[in-house]
């Protein structure tokens, strides 16, 4: 039987209990950097999650409140799931995350001019993600994208 309430009351163990899986983290951030909202979208992803993993861990966000499913505006057999303002909080969680990554995997794909520029000005930075996201827009994908707005060398 599980266990419907936290294993101790640290907000560390809160924290991953909520979003501390790897597939929760990247559907988070498929949506932040690459402007994903939809089902087939999240599968397409490199990492190659499985349907019954991702169905399983969309509910979870659902429930934990940072996702909010609600029909696709012009395909109405299709939902889009957009971040709520609690999963909209995680993105200076997401930019830490791949700045310690970018640190220390030498195979990174992340530009460094990207990194650069989130720790330029990582308040500011931050705002214009939320709003992009908030927006329906991401870091790196489509026409009203971050790094759109952006001038990276």
């Amino acid at each position: 039987m599980k266990r419907s309430d936290n294993k101790s009351h640290c907000p560390i163990n809160f924290s991953l209990e909520t979003f501390g899986d790897s597939w929760s983290l990247l559907i988070v951030r498929d949506i932040v950097y690459f402007g994903k909202k939809t089902y087939g979208e999240f599968l397409e992803s490199e990492e190659g999650i499985s349907s019954n993993i991702l169905a399983s861990r969309l509910v979870h966000l659902e429930r934990k409140g940072l996702l909010v499913k609600k029909p696709h505006d012009t395909d109405k057999r299709k939902e889009v799931y957009l971040l709520t303002e609690k999963g909209l909080d995680l993105i200076p969680v997401l930019l830490e995350l791949a700045n310690w990554g970018a640190q220390y995997d030498p195979e990174t794909d992340a530009p460094q001019s990207w990194i650069a520029a989130v720790y330029a000005d990582r308040e500011s930075m931050i705002s214009l993600i939320r709003d992009t996201v908030q927006a329906g827009g991401s870091i790196f994908s489509g026409p009203n994208s971050v790094v759109s707005k952006l001038t990276l060398t």
